[in-house]
């Protein structure tokens, strides 16, 4: 296979993948979007941040995210308190709810992903995931639509 017909097929294949995931979010917890989920998961990984750090972080619209955080702390999942150092600033952290859904749905995820990967040997699963972690590390000057 050509570089350029191996490029296809790479961009064929994340299209697939990003709208199995999109539709996945929804069976593994009908309250929470992809986007939802990938935000709480940032908001525990960091133990809080600001809204805007997670627009830049994602690229995402401000917008996006108001919207998005909004949601979560109309489900309970999310609140906002002063930053410590900078009380103009408020950080946002998952509730003792948003920390149990967060659980439950990666735990899910996780249950999913191993299963589709069962049968690939050891050797693969290490070389598929560190193609990703490369492929995801890059951060050229281009937009983050792939």
């Amino acid at each position: 296979m050509r570089a350029d017909q191996a490029v296809e097929t790479i961009q064929r294949e994340m299209t697939i993948f990003a709208r199995r995931a999109r539709a996945s979010a929804g069976r593994l917890h009908p309250e929470l979007s992809l986007v939802s989920y990938t935000l709480l998961g940032h908001l525990e990984e960091q133990d809080g941040c600001r809204a805007t750090d997670l627009a830049a972080h994602y690229a995402l619209d401000k917008s996006t995210v108001s919207r998005q955080v909004a949601a979560l702390e109309r489900a309970d999942l999310i609140e906002r308190r002063l930053d410590p150092e900078d009380h103009r600033v408020q950080v946002l952290h998952l509730t003792a709810a948003g920390r149990r859904i967060l659980a439950q749905v990666t735990e899910n995820r996780q249950a999913a992903f191993r299963e589709r990967l069962a049968d690939w040997p050891e050797e693969d699963l290490t070389r598929f995931a560190g193609y990703l972690e490369r492929y995801n590390a890059w951060h050229g000057g281009e937009s983050d639509d792939a």
